[in-house]
């Protein structure tokens, strides 16, 4: 046996060609074997100027996620395993018989083995107009950036292509305000995904929401005005309609133009062909994801069939057995508020294919399974109603006859559903990751995972696109495991039992709940949960005073948020979004002294990048002077309540959504809870404040608000509920009072609004009884509660500015307490400025 050359010099050269999804899972893959991963020198090649990003969830980037929540590479991933990743510099050309690729930028760099890993572009109908100003696709975070951009002087936005990513964008547009149309060629939305009767129900719930719906026609021209911008659009069956912004989401094509080049055989109709191995008809090259026409002759537009591509490839280059022998295309959406999925042969092409079809029209419910003579299930598809996905698509396939009949998997009677006893061992339960049921048990029963995060951390089961993930809770429940109730190791008892514990027995100390109620001396998870739930409950709501401080993470420590760079972040409070041209500039003023770099947020504020810990007292001294204080963008509390302009300026406001978002955001400033709390208040219908999208959010209508609750626009975005309609103000700001109040009583740690809402025994009908109809006695409590909080706020900044104790913890080194060591520099990010600050304003 001969030792694995560890010299990155002398190893020969992988170049990875593209570094999106299923790049970036052929690194991890090939990583999780040591011993491949040693055996090559990795170079990445990425044509876009970030790594790998989630492009399942790039819609939610219009809900105010943030384009680094979407990264697939984990810090320190590349330089961990000495991947040297080329941001920005796309292949040019690659020469087989040298065996090497050229860059863009001219380099050659020679390999052993090549990886085409290129994806695939958006396909724009040739149709007169597509090129004018106002024209996108949707395929990449710029692209999202653009359509965002464009969409702030539109009304109107058109999408054409009514598949997956064109109602998604759909979504996107309507959630913007504007209104929109949908134009698909097919004679029903999601041609390939449903049937014609599910079609024409997904499409009369769409419309139901408001979006214009053409389908059986293709858009024909695209008129522009003298500007040259987009202002109509013309279809081919003669109609047509104004609009500012078009969006093509007409399908991809695969990114083979390098294959093409260099001789490699690519399909008929795209797709570079290769075997069961993902090899090319080069034996040093493969191809993987959306470039590749696979031996099935099929062109893979998911990401399941991306990721076993890339682990096939990744077996082989550790010198194992690898191929790739197809997947189900199967998907569960929710598009526009409507839950959609299909699995299998869902069309019921088969030969000797029976179907089973269940239709509520009036519940918005399609069903259809479609089974072979013996009552094998082939596939299915459901509109209007998922629930029985997660059981029903592991059983598709496999040539076994169903456990129960077809109709009682889909007629709802109270025992219908089948569970995951159901399923057999060797069912793929997360199709992403190609993990079995007996995967998940075996890590269940052998493996001590206890809970549906220890699972997806073993296996990586429901890390891909998520829709499996009640299935694995299901799965880990029915193996006999316990989910541990406690905090952590020192807690035995639930955040949510600690709060009661806490507010009945009045406790002001960590140390005496913890002597009181657990063991040791605490840990980096219950104390800073502790920490919150005192600074909530008690006398002092300061949370550096005594004990406090110590409890605390490194954000709240210093009342301001930590950068990568070791710098800070400050960000005033700016409620609804309205500020002074005086506050500006002494924003902009500020940011210009203390060379910092600044950024309006999704939240409508402004975010200043680069201080050093002891500048913020400096910093924060003159926000405090100019009339701004902290907003919280440290701390588990709520962040912002984001507002349209309402009746005071724009021509379809109803209501002053400005005035009311000003007195939600100081109503509720400074209030802890188990995570972040992030609101919105729209004036009109048109939804320019994106509310439904927001842990609460608020609508104005012609006779009062529509309050809705639990949504927001993390890796895993949920449309909000509806609670309230046509609320008065009072009614509305007491109902919100006792919802925060209730979901800070009750949720667990970290747990935003969305899942503790989808957690909530009773789910939003027992939400209702408790905070409005007051079913558990506890209203008035939560109304003191709230009460007790709006009396007892005090600005965090403008306390510890008026306490030079207070004020001691802010310098750079405790030793050094005066002026800072000048050989500390800190590196400048993004044009930021480092100037001489002036004399005394540190």
């Amino acid at each position: 046996m001969t030792t694995p050359n560890t010299d990155p010099r002398r190893r020969p050269r992988l170049v990875l060609i593209g570094h999106g999804m299923a790049g970036q899972r052929l690194l991890e893959a090939l990583h999780q074997r040591p011993e491949a991963a040693r055996r090559w020198q990795v170079t990445v090649l990425a044509a876009e100027p970030r790594p790998a990003y989630d492009r399942v969830h790039l819609t939610s980037l219009f809900n105010g996620t943030e384009a680094g929540e979407l990264s697939l590479c984990p810090p320190g991933f590349l330089e961990e395993h000495g991947i040297e990743l080329r941001l920005g510099e796309a292949a040019s050309a690659i020469d087989r018989d040298a065996r090497t690729v050229t860059t863009a930028s001219g380099a050659q760099l020679p390999y052993a083995a090549l990886v085409l890993a290129t994806g695939s572009y958006p396909f724009v109908p040739p149709v007169p107009g597509h090129d004018a100003e106002g024209c996108h696709v949707y395929r990449t975070i710029e692209d999202v950036a653009a359509i965002r951009s464009r969409a702030q002087g539109a009304t109107t936005g058109a999408v054409v292509g009514g598949g997956l990513l064109g109602l998604e964008a759909a979504g996107a547009l309507q959630a913007m305000g504007l209104t929109t149309h949908v134009v698909e060629y097919a004679p029903r939305l999601m041609a390939l995904q449903v049937d014609e009767a599910g079609g024409a129900l997904l499409r009369r719930k769409i419309e139901e929401r408001g979006v214009i719906v053409h389908t059986g026609a293709a858009a024909e021209r695209i008129d522009t005005g003298p500007d040259g911008t987009v202002r109509a659009m013309t279809l081919s069956d003669g109609t047509g309609f104004p609009t500012d912004l078009v969006v093509f989401s007409a399908g991809v094509r695969p990114q083979d133009q390098l294959a093409r080049d260099c001789g490699l055989p690519v399909g008929e109709r795209g797709g570079i062909i290769v075997d069961t191995a993902c090899r090319t008809e080069d034996p040093h090259i493969w191809a993987i994801g959306e470039c590749a026409r696979t031996a099935d002759g099929r062109v893979h537009g998911l990401v399941a069939p991306a990721y076993a591509m890339a682990e096939a490839v990744a077996r082989q280059l550790a010198g194992e057995d690898g191929e790739f022998t197809g997947f189900d295309a199967a998907a569960q959406l929710k598009l526009l508020g409507v839950e959609v999925a299909s699995f299998g042969d869902a069309h019921g092409t088969t030969e000797g294919a029976l179907e089973v079809t269940y239709t509520n029209s009036r519940a918005g419910i399609h069903q259809k399974l479609t089974v072979d003579a013996q009552g094998a299930l082939l596939g299915g598809v459901l509109v209007g109603d998922t629930s029985a996905y997660a059981t029903l698509r592991p059983l598709a396939g496999n040539g076994k006859p169903l456990p129960v009949p077809a109709e009682t998997l889909l007629l709802p009677a109270p025992d219908a559903p089948a569970g995951a006893g159901a399923l057999p061992d060797d069912a793929v339960v997360c199709s992403c990751h190609n993990v079995s049921k007996s995967v998940i048990r075996t890590a269940v029963t052998e493996g001590g995972c206890a809970t549906v995060a220890a699972v997806k951390k073993c296996t990586k089961a429901g890390t891909g696109c998520g829709s499996c993930e009640k299935l694995i809770d299901t799965i880990v429940r029915e193996s006999g495991a316990q989910e541990p109730r406690g905090l952590c190791e020192h807690f035995a008892l639930s955040r949510a039992e600690l709060y009661e514990i806490i507010r009945v027995k009045s406790i002001t100390t960590f140390s005496r709940l913890i002597a009181e109620h657990g063991t040791g001396e605490g840990c980096a998870v219950c104390k800073p949960v502790v920490a919150s739930i005192l600074a909530g409950l008690g006398d002092s709501p300061y949370i550096l005073d005594g004990e406090q401080a110590a409890l605390q993470d490194t954000n709240d420590h210093f009342l301001a948020n930590l950068q990568r760079n070791g710098s800070y972040s400050v960000v005033p409070r700016i409620p609804g979004g309205e500020i002074t041209p005086d506050g500006l500039i002494t924003i902009g003023a500020i940011a210009r002294d203390f060379g910092l770099y600044t950024k309006i947020t999704g939240g409508q504020r402004i975010d200043l990048f680069g201080a050093t810990v002891d500048q913020l007292p400096a910093i924060w001294r003159r926000l405090v002077d100019a009339g701004f204080e902290s907003g919280h963008a440290y701390g588990k509390s709520l962040r912002t309540v984001k507002s349209c302009v309402g009746q005071t300026w724009c021509r379809y406001g109803v209501q002053d959504s400005t005035a009311l978002a000003i007195e939600l955001e100081l109503r509720y400033r400074g209030l802890r809870a188990p995570h972040k709390i992030k609101a919105a208040v729209s004036g009109c219908a048109r939804e320019c404040a994106e509310a439904q999208s927001k842990d609460f959010g608020v609508i104005a209508t012609a006779k009062g608000w529509n309050l809705y609750v639990g949504g927001n626009g993390g890796t895993t975005p949920r449309h909000a509920d509806l609670l309230l309609t046509d609320a008065d103000r009072s009614t509305l700001i007491r109902t919100i009072d006792r919802f925060l109040m209730f979901y800070i009583r009750t949720a667990d740690r970290l747990e935003r609004t969305a899942p503790w809402l989808e957690r909530l025994e009773g789910g939003l009908d027992h939400l209702r009884a408790v905070i409005i109809d007051d079913s558990l006695g506890i209203a008035g409590e939560l109304d003191a509660q709230l009460a007790r909080h709006i009396a007892g706020y005090q600005d965090e900044w403008a306390a510890t500015l008026d306490d030079p104790e207070r004020l001691r913890r802010f310098v750079s080194f405790v030793n050094a307490p005066g002026t800072p060591d000048p050989s500390v520099r800190f590196l400048p990010e993004r044009g930021q400025i480092r100037p001489a600050i002036p004399a005394g304003a540190r």
